[in-house]
């Protein structure tokens, strides 16, 4: 018997070996589009434009907090209307509304700026990349040095500081109540303003940073002002604390 294929059964085979071969590029093919889809899914979810995402989150807090004033002026126009409520000293709720920070403010004052050094600059080798950017400690010093000189009222980028205010700093990035600051950084605050900075000048804290202002140029510059506005706080005055946890039995 011969053993050489016959032309149909060599046709037959390359039949076979043709359809094998198309069935693996659509089963590719497949493979290759649901990747995609998968791919496009996880990419809108979590878009890796790290600015886009925080643009957004600064757009919803922008919001939120317009949604809050809303209903801040509700609530202080109703408390207007309302009737005194007898026994009541109206000097020292006020002074209380606005230590709080639920009241607007307005006086004269000063105004401090702090700025990161010249990124153009010459330094000596000693000088290290941090030494060229404003940190939360120096931002600190000021608002502390501030309160201590008897500021009624203070304000951080325009937004009101309070004494339950927490801002942290993300190397020259500043967060404070749920929004995101570059430097410059201004610090306004209402009171005497002879107190206001005397008070700047015998800070040790605030010292320092001045040194570097003389060493690799920190912006800073303080400014007296006859008038200033400090907004009401807009945020929670709910204070959280910690507790202890249950462990169940």
């Amino acid at each position: 018997m011969s053993t050489e294929a016959t032309p149909a059964a060599s046709r037959g085979r390359r039949l076979r070996a043709s359809l094998s071969v198309a069935f693996v590029l659509v089963l590719a093919g497949l493979l290759f589009t649901a990747n995609a889809r998968l791919a496009q899914g996880e990419e809108s979810r979590d878009p890796e434009n790290l600015a886009q995402l925080v643009d957004r989150e600064s757009q919803r807090n922008a919001e939120l907090a317009s949604q809050v004033d809303a209903l801040d002026d509700e609530i202080a126009r109703l408390s207007a209307t309302a009737p005194a409520v007898p026994g009541v000293d109206e000097d020292l709720e006020r002074r209380s509304a606005v230590a709080a920070g639920t009241v607007a403010v307005t006086g004269p004052g000063v105004s401090v700026m702090l700025d990161d050094a010249p990124q153009d600059g010459t330094y000596p080798a000693s000088i290290r990349p941090d030494d060229l950017v404003v940190h939360q400690q120096d931002i600190q010093a000021v608002v502390n040095a501030l309160w201590a000189g008897g500021a009624e009222a203070m304000t951080l980028q325009g937004q009101r500081v309070t004494a339950t205010s927490a801002f942290r700093c993300a190397g020259n990035i500043l967060l404070l109540h749920g929004r995101v600051y570059s430097p410059p950084y201004v610090i306004e605050a209402v009171g005497d303003q002879d107190r206001l900075q005397a008070a700047l000048d015998r800070s040790e804290r605030v010292d320092v940073y001045q040194q570097y202002v003389d060493a690799v140029n920190l912006g800073w510059a303080v400014e007296e002002h006859d008038r200033l506005e400090m907004p009401r706080y807009e945020g929670s005055l709910e204070l959280e604390y910690a507790r202890t946890a249950t462990v169940a039995s």
